[in-house]
């Protein structure tokens, strides 16, 4: 009967480990992009309680893209931002950063919103992120590729380590190709 215990006890124990730290996540289909276009960052809504998320979300996906090789892109200028700690009642749209992106040459532009970013309250303190990511093709106004999804980790994780892998994880679905069709 004890190894009886000690079984139960250790397949929750392990149940508990795999369900402390997750990631859901929705991509919407591939498609091959232009690695070597112009690429521009635009502003991120905030649907936080956490002041400055969407600017950490756009500093981690402006990494992401680097990473995978994308060179050429424009961060939208400061005075179009939405996450504003100085000047929380300033609200610019999408559209004038879209509009400023297009003026620069811009083939796509990267926006969406920040749902969570915080450490989850209790005695662990779990950091926890979740975002959605559009993709656009600015000459066009498409949506050329979408991702949605959240990511907790162990207490000991810090919220920008959670949110940098839950970043890579959607950005490294996109499917890039270089003019001449290498990948």
């Amino acid at each position: 009967m004890p190894s009886t215990r000690i079984s139960l006890i250790l397949v929750l124990a392990l149940g508990a480990c795999l369900v402390a730290c997750t990631t859901s996540s929705t991509v919407s289909g591939k498609v091959a992009l232009d690695r070597d276009a112009k690429w521009a960052i635009l502003p991120l809504e905030n649907h936080t309680d956490t002041p400055q998320s969407a600017l950490s979300a756009e500093a981690i996906a402006e990494h992401g893209l680097r990473a995978r090789g994308i060179a050429s892109i424009a961060h939208y200028p400061p005075a179009l931002s939405r996450d504003s700690l100085f000047e929380p009642t300033e609200r610019r749209t999408v559209d004038e950063a879209r509009k400023w992106a297009r003026e620069q040459g811009a083939q796509y532009g990267l926006t969406g919103a920040v749902e969570e970013w915080r450490y989850k309250v209790g005695i662990d303190g779990e950091p926890a992120a979740a975002v959605t990511l559009q993709l656009l093709d600015l000459t066009t106004g498409q949506v050329v590729w979408s991702a949605s999804g959240a990511k907790s980790g162990w207490s000991r994780d810090s919220l920008a380590g959670v949110a940098q892998k839950l970043m890579e994880e959607l950005l490294g679905s996109i499917s890039l190709e270089r003019k001449n069709g290498a990948r």
